[in-house]
């Protein structure tokens, strides 16, 4: 009976609700395994106890970044951690967005601006100003080139916190064709989603967003899987992922451009395509060894 921890955070305000969670919990411990959710700053929990740790929904992560970081590593040395602990660290700072763009993997282009530096915003299309370390939209903006007073001072804001921003242009096909997420488990493509527009004009930065307005099923087409199985491949220690969700957007071409990959604590949509439950059931069992 392999012992599985499915790794969560404490309920709190701006964090939302793992509905995923207690579905998974009751159908391992169907399938056999003794399966628990817990807390990842649970000081009393003995991760060396378990047959296997899973990030589910640390959806805190990027409020205490270094906290988190280092629980990673040493639940990483105490027991096997999934998704591996080098992977969640190079993915918890969204720098690795450059990492891709050099290895040939198609990005929305971004540039990063730490405290200290310029802030050399864009005058002549709409553009986003979000932090490298964040999740939900939290600190994410939409703005026109004549709201770059209000820009700059979110950046101030920022910078103050010690968060590196990104700068990117806004893909306006999103608005149009929306964003779509391609998950993966256990090394296979589980299932697709699509959303509508997160950011929408006007929207202050510290206004807490929909995370996945309008979010249905979608059948991925061949470009964008491709463009899925490419930044995968790229990612350090790529042969050691339980799970993967991609975020895409069709750029100005009309072409699917990577705009982030969630390795760390992806919502699953379990609810909306339940019938993938099994597969994450067997992969998580595989992955403990049973």
């Amino acid at each position: 009976m392999p012992r599985i921890a499915l790794v969560t955070c404490r309920p709190g305000p701006g964090i939302g609700e793992d509905r995923d969670l207690p579905v998974l919990v009751r159908e391992l411990r169907a399938a056999g395994a003794d399966a628990d959710a817990v807390y990842w700053d649970d000081e009393t929990v003995d991760w060396g106890g378990h047959d296997l740790a899973v990030i589910r929904s640390t959806w805190d992560y990027s409020w205490r970044a270094a906290e988190f970081l280092a629980w990673v590593e040493r639940c990483g040395k105490a027991t096997r951690l999934a998704n591996p602990a080098g992977v969640v660290r190079w993915n918890a700072d969204k720098r690795y967005l450059g990492e891709l763009a050099e290895a040939g993997v198609p990005v929305v282009p971004t540039r990063y601006l730490a405290p200290g530096d310029d802030t050399d915003l864009p005058q002549d299309h709409e553009y986003v100003v979000k932090p490298t370390s964040g999740a939900g939209a939290r600190f994410a903006a939409r703005y026109s080139p004549d709201e770059h007073d209000t820009a700059v001072r979110q950046l101030a804001r920022m910078h103050a916190e010690g968060l590196t921003a990104m700068v990117q242009p806004y893909l306006r096909n999103i608005d149009a064709s929306g964003e779509r997420a391609l998950q993966f488990y256990g090394g296979r493509l589980l299932h697709a989603s699509r959303k509508g527009a997160v950011l929408t004009a006007g929207t202050p930065y510290d206004q807490r967003k929909v995370a996945h307005p309008g979010l249905e099923p979608w059948t991925p087409t061949p470009a964008e899987l491709a463009v899925a199985e490419r930044a995968l491949a790229a990612v350090p220690e790529a042969g050691e992922l339980l799970y993967a969700r991609v975020d895409l957007a069709d750029g100005d071409d009309g072409q699917p451009r990577v705009m982030e990959l969630e390795l760390v604590e992806p919502n699953l949509f379990l609810s909306l395509h339940p019938g993938s439950v099994p597969d994450v059931v067997a992969a998580i069992l595989t992955a403990a060894g049973a």
